[in-house]
């Protein structure tokens, strides 16, 4: 590199430079694209816990009333 000019040095640098800015660019391009994935798949989970909850609470809705337990039950009733 010593036998190179200045200017062809800068030439040099300046090309690498552009080399690894188009690096970069691919690169943050397809972590953006991994975000989006990302994204929809967890309001696709989120939306699948939110249906599954719904789905609890009717269930828990449609349980019989606890029967209250034997050492609450006043004597006389039994």
């Amino acid at each position: 590199m010593s036998d190179l000019t200045p200017i062809d040095q800068i030439t040099e640098r300046v090309d690498r430079l552009l080399l690894r800015y188009e690096e970069l660019k691919r690169t943050n391009a397809l972590l953006y694209q991994e975000i989006d994935s990302l994204t929809q798949e967890r309001d696709s989970l989120k939306s699948r816990l939110s249906a599954a909850r719904a789905r609890v609470d009717v269930l828990l809705a449609r349980l019989p009333e606890a029967n209250p337990s034997p050492a609450t039950t006043p004597r006389g009733s039994q």
